[in-house]
């Protein structure tokens, strides 16, 4: 099966940022079938070419276009790298022979090449749906205009709609999708989360040394890794930490990323005093340095505003703890929320971050049976349940039955 992966954000292990496509893609081409990924970078040094650059790494064909892209960007800019990438990815697309293309989402626009694809060739395309964008971006006020609004949705609802399959990352996004697009419910075969990559995360890991980067040796220590963005809700993390500080100074949080907000977050947690007391901040890393993050502390995490719309998300934080055998502590509810009470794999806190609340997860933090508990059950659900080879193995089931229908299939 020849393969064509459309995922404008594609990073391999040594960068910054999620590897869901990488593994993936890598499971496939160990499977015996041929990958080839259409990107985007930001790096000029990787994109040479007059318009694209390639490079083959671990049996996949990457090709980049260097569009500049950062969190920080305004949405106007950000759109407009969106349809950059649209227009000089449908042409290199067209001039490509497979036999299905997997577009995966965000941003939403990922969906015209292989639309377009699809109508001109009639090549198959399974749709990829990583957060229910636009949802998600109108709930929580980013885009106000009920004319781009209707657009969007319309876009949204035609992807769907011509899609051999759609593959949500949670049971949310799913019934999202269901709820406002019914029709196609019978095109989700598979709902695939995010992966815990035990095989990344866990096993034999030179951990980082704390009392080093921090100056003391934490009780108990909580990760998060990722954006410092406006939907990320790290403001309530410092609130926490405000009124944690008070109660067991032993408890300390440690923030790993970049982004939009990282510098407001900064401020603000030297403004409530809690900046390297017992909130810390250190600069992005490495997919392939987070382990030994994950290995040295004794939970991660993953926050959101108050928002019901990103509740649904599919978070590679609490894919990443769960396989480094760590809880997760997050502060919305929601399918992770069911998860973590269901299987006792870390704790949920309230939205709003009351001096209560905050004592009560001091309490939680005390109780070293339980922690212990949670950490082998979070492994348990890492390799039982998100690991990578499941999610390659009802992938590629996905793909296999949507690329049949290729007029063009080598199988």
């Amino acid at each position: 099966m020849r393969l064509v992966y459309l995922h404008q954000y594609f990073k391999f292990p040594n960068e910054q940022g999620g590897t869901r496509s990488y593994d993936l893609a890598k499971q496939f081409v160990e499977a015996g079938h041929s990958v080839s990924v259409l990107t985007t970078t930001s790096d000029k040094n990787v994109a040479k070419g007059s318009r694209w650059s390639s490079i083959k790494q671990d049996g996949i064909d990457v090709y980049y276009i260097n569009i500049p892209y950062e969190n920080g960007m305004s949405y106007s800019k950000r759109i407009y790298a969106f349809l950059r990438f649209v227009f000089y990815s449908t042409f290199k697309l067209l001039s490509m022979r497979c036999d299905v293309v997997l577009a995966t989402s965000t941003p939403l626009t990922i969906g015209v090449p292989a639309l377009i694809k699809k109508l001109l060739t009639k090549t198959p395309y399974v749709f990829e749906v990583r957060d229910v964008w636009p949802e998600a971006v109108v709930a929580v006020g980013a885009l106000n205009n009920r004319l781009i609004q209707g657009i969007l949705f319309w876009f949204e609802r035609l992807f769907y709609r011509w899609a051999d399959s759609i593959v949500p990352l949670s049971a949310d996004m799913k019934e999202s999708i269901v709820t406002r697009v019914p029709e196609v419910a019978s095109r989700i075969h598979h709902v695939i989360p995010n992966i815990a990559e035990v095989g990344r995360f866990n096993g034999s890991i030179a951990r980082v040394d704390l009392d080093e980067k921090l100056g003391f040796k934490p009780r108990f220590s909580i990760l998060y890794a990722g954006t410092f963005g406006r939907v990320n809700g790290l403001h309530k993390v410092v609130e926490l930490a405000a009124i944690t500080l008070n109660i067991d100074p032993g408890i300390c949080f440690i923030l790993i990323g970049d982004g939009v907000l990282k510098g407001e977050i900064i401020d603000l947690s030297q403004k409530v005093g809690v900046l390297n007391k017992n909130l810390f901040v250190f600069d992005p890393v490495a997919k392939e340095e987070l382990p030994r993050w994950y290995a040295s502390v004794s939970m991660g995490s993953s926050f959101v505003i108050g928002v019901k719309e990103l509740w649904a998300n599919s978070a590679n934080k609490f894919f990443d703890a769960l396989a480094a055998g760590k809880p997760v502590l997050i502060n919305y509810e929601g399918w992770q929320a069911e998860v973590i009470h269901s299987r006792n794999v870390g704790y949920v806190l309230p939205v709003e971050v009351t001096e209560l609340s905050a004592r009560e997860f001091v309490c939680y933090t005390q109780d070293t049976g339980l922690h212990n508990e949670q950490c082998l059950n979070s492994l348990w659900l890492a390799e039982n349940e998100y690991s990578l080879e499941i999610a390659s193995r009802n992938y590629l089931q996905v793909l296999s039955k949507a690329a049949s229908r290729s007029e063009f299939s080598t199988r």
